[in-house]
């Protein structure tokens, strides 16, 4: 069964790129979403497009594929994004040595589609050479970058399994995350009164003096080694020559302690409030959550499955706590136990963005086991 980890580089990286040329920035990812389906449909795999886009404004939808077993063995899912953050139009992908970047002035978009790119090819080995397998689920997201939306949007009960791999994490195989941070957006808007700034401001109240004012109360930045905050948009005012009655602005927070999250948004609005209250103005602040943390405990199949298929391909775990959200969260705080893998992609987000091919091999290699080794 050595075979197994044989593949199709050409045709994998062919996939890859007919992927990468097709336009899916997120709420645009229809057209991936119908490459998606078209791709099992003509394989003979049972895939199911769900209703997800109605519920964030995309043009596309999760694309959930079941894939019957033919060995023993917990059943297990693997999830990967559809979507790409910008600029992600026009990609030309170009090849040097090795690596893989974009030839022009956009992202790679490596970041998902070199993790879907993977689940396909495997897919194809599977079925060509006959090789025993778990029974598997297959998800593909939308709106991963922009608020993990598809994930939210996602029905447990379409899934009926309770472990994930997430291949969507950067750099090479080996990377562990013991923890990864939960986020809330914030806005607070601020009223005033509206003068004229010429001939009458201090009848005025300014909305904006009020957000400055604030501005200068809080804690931004790095709060500790796992909390962070950043005011992210600001705006207000009609004119120059009026007082502004309104301002606002929108912010995050970040922490890996759910304690922490909440003191920092805590934090804010009482900068905010006090602030408003010394110009004699309102305050009227919210907060939303955007994902829960991530705290996977490694007593969960997916991660000793997951250690001993790197002790097999002779890769040394790095544990590195995880900075971002991704689909990893949405998928914990639903119930599923999961974690990354990496791909082999860097640079993501950035128009430097690479995929190395070496690294993105390994990740095959590693994937293969996961679903192929009899672990238990």
């Amino acid at each position: 069964m050595e075979n197994r980890f044989e593949f199709d580089e050409k045709r994998m990286l062919s996939n890859l790129i007919e992927m990468i040329k097709i336009d899916s920035e997120s709420g645009s990812e229809g057209p991936m979403t119908d490459w998606l389906m078209d791709w099992f449909s003509s394989r003979g795999f049972d895939a199911v497009r769900d209703k997800a886009g109605s519920t964030c404004g995309s043009s596309g939808d999760n694309v959930i594929v079941h894939i019957p077993g033919t060995m023993e063995g917990e059943a297990i899912a693997f999830n990967a994004h559809q979507d790409t953050v910008k600029p992600g139009v026009g990609i030309v992908p170009v090849i040097e040595g090795r690596r893989m970047y974009s030839g022009g002035n956009t992202i790679l978009g490596a970041d998902d589609k070199s993790g879907i790119a993977i689940l396909l090819e495997i897919l194809e080995n599977l079925k060509e050479k006959d090789i025993p397998h778990r029974e598997l689920w297959y998800i593909f997201t939308i709106g991963e970058e922009v608020g993990m939306y598809g994930a939210k949007a996602l029905d447990p009960a379409m899934l009926p399994c309770k472990s994930f791999f997430h291949l969507d994490d950067a750099e090479g195989p080996g990377i562990v995350r013991p923890m990864g941070p939960g986020a809330v957006k914030m806005r607070c808007d601020f009223t005033g009164r509206a003068a004229h700034a010429g001939i009458e401001p201090e009848k005025g109240i300014s909305a904006v003096m009020m957000m400055g004012e604030a501005f200068t109360r809080m804690p931004m930045g790095r709060i500790d080694e796992e909390t962070t905050s950043n005011i992210g948009v600001i705006g207000g005012g009609e004119a120059t020559n009026i007082v502004a009655e309104h301002a606002w602005f929108t912010a995050e927070a970040r922490s890996r302690n759910a304690a922490k999250l909440q003191k920092q948004s805590d934090d804010v609005r009482k900068a905010c409030e006090e602030a408003a209250a010394r110009y004699g103005g309102k305050a009227d602040f919210k907060v939303e959550p955007t994902y829960p943390p991530y705290v996977p405990d490694d007593n969960w199949f997916v991660i000793r499955c997951l250690m001993d298929a790197y002790e097999k391909e002779g890769i040394t775990p790095r544990y590195i706590p995880a900075g971002g959200g991704g689909d990893c969260n949405i998928l914990c705080g639903k119930g599923y136990e999961c974690t990354g893998i990496s791909t082999g992609m860097y640079n993501c987000h950035t128009t430097n963005e690479y995929l190395d091919l070496d690294e993105w091999a390994a990740c095959y290699r590693v994937v293969m086991r996961v679903m192929t080794d009899g672990y238990k």
